[in-house]
């Protein structure tokens, strides 16, 4: 599983599978999920990330405790 955390899009990428993806679903806004071809979800993608992630999960992000990588 790898993070990415893009900080001027204010956007958190959860990747649990280098699969390639074939479809994507925005299933509430801001959250979209991304399915390989067999329909199995290999990312999820949070926009507006810093507004819809609970403090203690933004902390440890910043803290690092959660591998992470942070781009522009």
């Amino acid at each position: 599983m790898r993070f990415h955390y893009n900080k001027s899009e204010d956007a958190l990428h959860i990747r649990f599978d280098e699969s390639a993806y074939a479809e994507s679903d925005e299933v509430e806004e801001g959250i979209i999920l991304d399915y390989d071809k067999k329909g199995k979800v290999v990312a999820i993608e949070i926009l507006d990330a810093s507004k819809k992630l609970t403090s203690s999960f933004r902390a440890s992000l910043l803290k690092q405790e959660i591998p992470l990588r942070i781009g522009a």
